[in-house]
């Protein structure tokens, strides 16, 4: 009995087990089921958990715009760096007619090497290496050191058309051709935390958005390895590469204003000094040079962000009194001939107006006090005017608002007088703040026969498909004053530079007629009225030339100068400007049998610079121990006079010190330029002796050159 009831309970205690492993397995069959059937298990849509865990998204950076200067040469391009993507499987081309991967391997190989390899050791090299490469049995392939390649290889492949052959950005970076050149008006970019390079400062900021474009992606399944699962589809959007800017800069005339502001400035100790010139027939600002500068490269000397063109606001002083000489004109106070006691004026206030001889020049008419620079004559037609009248027409021309130029953080100037001793002090510059590009915009007026032109930066703007979304026209702001008001300060402003004091004839330059009016303004102390230093003033010269038709408008100031001959640095440039743009002809002009043109040398061989140099009779001086040009100086499309210095970079990693003895002083400081090097000039003429012996490794970094002139 009792073994009975044993043998009932095993057969109970085997049938509960079956029972549980029966019940076991169909909650798994019953699990497998569902996920199979179902999208979603535990909220979870497993489709997408699949699809995400083995998609790829890569982003397809957009080529950054170049900006170019008026003749079509770069000045800011992308020099970024590239790795080359072959991808080889069949199962991405979808269309036999748009081949999608590698199809022939020899002949993409040659290609390729034709581009990569330097010499024929090794394009044998890279043959092997890119061959085999390709010949791997992968949905895509890298090619090792060979694919490491700059913008420029980069662009020449391209340009192949070569089937699967695709780049990958390694790193974003923006070149500036000639360093510190045109750096305020250029501005500089560089990449953001993301890798994205945003424009700052200058044309690169204020059209960043124009320029960078629009980046794309492309989206894939990848395997385990990471490169693309075959006969999976993909998804792309290809980047919109950013627009070109071409500025109304002419390199020409940049190139004479930067040797002009650097001579000047090696002369002198000053808190800043600025040239700019604009083209009196349209607005457009052909030149614009600064001293200090920087280099937008590296950012090396950025130590203000304050565009000097359109940020510096400053007392103007007598370049002022032109336009209250053409307030009293339009008004019909203004009488040239009439008469006045010089040397101070009493204000009802009991304040004293001086002009700056105090004892004056005796009784003197109003044409003579312009060209005198007479603060009594300013101020006695001033007072005739009264202040809401001197305000009202000084904001006629453009004082006290922004132009509008296409450059950022453009100040507005201050005109605001009322009282008479505030009255007296803006007929002459003092108690208003004007910016640069203001002065330009009013000395347009006077160009071009009372119509004021509206400065402009930029002359075209061109898509990546060619076209031309922006290009500048003349724009007439409005008319401020008759043919005749203007006609009669062209006059004035000839009598300050050939008939006013002797040395104001030191403007003059020698084969062109150039017009202007000086300024001297004080500058206000923060503790409260003037500075009273011997060089605590800002001295400025506005003018034009030719003197019977203007072309070009000239504007030059610094603050708190030493030294500097401004007069001989104007006449210079102005001569130097006439030149280049073929404005005068006359025999003691270059002969034109002597100029030449640059051509391109970057991207060539030095063996063809050197060939080349010599055929047009051209000193070309090799600055480093490479084979092919990265970089030159002066820029394509210069022109010059044979007998004359081109230096040449290129890709080597070192700079010897050139042979300098006897070079003149414009050459060795556009040498040091060019290299980057400091450097201090000690007295005039041409180099006699350098602290730099020839053959020197030049580090720009640690070195500073000292060139002894005589």
């Amino acid at each position: 009995m009792r073994k009975k009831s044993r043998i009932l309970k095993i057969h109970l205690n085997v049938k509960l087990t079956l029972l549980i492993v029966g019940l076991f397995f169909t909650a798994i069959i019953f699990k497998l089921s569902y996920v199979v059937i179902s999208q979603k298990v535990d909220g979870i849509n497993l489709t997408e958990f699949a699809s995400n865990r083995n998609t790829v998204k890569e982003t397809i950076y957009a080529e950054r715009g170049t900006i170019y200067d008026s003749e079509g040469n770069p000045l800011a391009k992308n020099a970024n760096s590239y790795n080359i993507i072959a991808f080889l499987s069949p199962s991405r081309t979808t269309d036999i007619n748009e081949p999608q991967h590698v199809i022939d391997k020899n002949m993409t190989a040659n290609s390729l090497c034709g581009i990569l390899a330097h010499d024929e050791n090794s394009k044998k090299n890279c043959l092997e290496d890119i061959t085999s490469y390709l010949n791997q049995d992968l949905y895509q392939a890298e090619l090792g050191s060979w694919g490491k390649i700059s913008e420029e290889e980069k662009r020449a492949i391209e340009a192949l058309e070569l089937p699967g052959i695709s780049f990958q950005t390694l790193a974003k970076k923006r070149q500036y051709i000639n360093s510190s050149w045109a750096s305020y008006i250029l501005g500089y970019a560089r990449s953001d935390e993301d890798g994205n390079i945003k424009g700052e400062l200058g044309v690169e900021g204020y059209f960043d958005d124009e320029l960078k474009g629009t980046d794309g992606f492309v989206e894939y399944q990848k395997d385990a390895y990471g490169y693309q699962m075959a006969n999976t589809p993909e998804n792309r959007i290809d980047a919109i590469s950013g627009s070109d800017i071409y500025l109304t800069i002419n390199s020409d005339i940049q190139n004479v204003l930067e040797n002009a502001i650097a001579t000047f400035s090696k002369n002198n100790q000053m808190d800043w000094a600025l040239v700019t010139v604009m083209d009196a027939t349209n607005g457009n600002i052909v030149g614009a040079a600064t001293n200090p500068s920087f280099n937008p490269n590296n950012l090396e000397g950025l130590n203000n962000y304050l565009n000097p063109l359109v940020g510096y606001q400053y007392e103007p002083g007598s370049t002022m009194k032109t336009f209250n000489w053409m307030a009293a004109m339009e008004n019909g106070i203004y009488d040239g001939n009439a008469t006045f006691l010089s040397g101070s004026l009493k204000l009802q206030d009991g304040t004293l107006v001086n002009d700056f001889i105090k004892s004056g020049w005796g009784v003197i008419n109003f044409d003579t006090a312009y060209a005198y620079s007479s603060n009594v004559g300013a101020a006695t037609l001033a007072l005739k005017l009264g202040a809401s009248k001197l305000t009202d027409f000084y904001n006629l021309c453009g004082f006290g608002s922004k132009t509008g130029i296409t450059l950022p953080a453009e100040e507005d100037g201050l005109i605001d007088f009322y009282y008479e001793s505030e009255l007296a002090n803006a007929s002459f510059g003092q108690g208003v703040l004007v910016t640069p590009v203001q002065m330009l915009q009013g000395l347009s007026i006077i160009a071009n026969n009372g119509v004021m032109l509206k400065p402009q930066i930029v002359s075209k703007i061109v898509d990546q498909d060619g076209n031309v979304t922006y290009e500048a026209k003349r724009t007439e702001v409005r008319k401020v004053t008759s043919e005749q008001t203007a006609n009669k300060m062209r006059n004035l402003m000839y009598k300050v530079v050939y008939e006013g004091f002797d040395y104001n004839l030191d403007y003059s330059p020698s084969n062109i007629k150039l017009i202007g009016k000086t300024g001297t303004a004080e500058i206000a102390s923060d503790t409260g009225g003037y500075m009273t230093g011997y060089n605590d003033y800002i001295r400025s010269f506005a003018g034009m030339f030719p003197y019977e038709n203007p072309k070009y408008i000239i504007y030059f100031a610094t603050k708190r100068n030493t030294d500097g001959n401004i007069p001989k640095t104007i006449s210079s440039l102005v001569d130097d400007i006439a030149r280049v743009t073929n404005l005068i002809n006359s025999k003691n002009d270059v002969d034109d049998s002597k100029i030449v043109l640059i051509p391109q040398y970057i991207n060539t061989s030095v063996d063809y610079v050197k060939e080349d140099t010599k055929k047009k009779k051209i000193t070309a001086i090799i600055l480093s121990n490479g084979k092919n040009v990265i970089n030159q100086y002066p820029p394509v499309n210069t022109k010059t006079i044979d007998t004359s210095k081109i230096f040449i970079m290129t890709d080597g990693n070192e700079i010897k010190m050139p042979d300098v003895i006897n070079w003149s002083t414009n050459e060795i400081i556009r040498f040091c330029n060019f290299i980057g090097l400091n450097y201090i000039l000690k007295g005039y003429g041409k180099v006699k002796n350098t602290n730099i012996p020839k053959d020197t490794i030049i580090d720009v970094k640690k070195m500073k050159m000292e060139i002894e002139l005589g």
